[in-house]
């Protein structure tokens, strides 16, 4: 299942992407794919062809991991 997440980047504007699993505590990287602004414009300091970015942990202030649309539609026990 892919997440997408709000990456909060030291001294940098926070962007969007999507990654495959979160990660987990023994994890020294992040592997970040589709990245862009939160507009969905290409962010500037990557050539446009870039799909996917690797950062350290240690670049990273923190992630926020955004809701999906998938959860909407999970209907629960409805009692009448």
């Amino acid at each position: 299942m892919a997440y997408t997440i709000l990456v909060h980047i030291l001294n940098e504007e926070p962007f969007v992407g999507e990654i495959d699993d979160l990660p987990g505590p023994a994890d020294v990287s992040l592997r970040i794919q589709n990245p862009r602004k939160r507009d969905g414009k290409d962010l500037p300091y990557l050539q446009g062809d870039v799909t996917s970015v690797l950062y350290p942990w240690s670049r990273i202030n923190f992630i926020e991991v955004l809701p999906s649309g998938g959860e909407d539609e999970i209907i629960g026990f409805v009692r009448e």
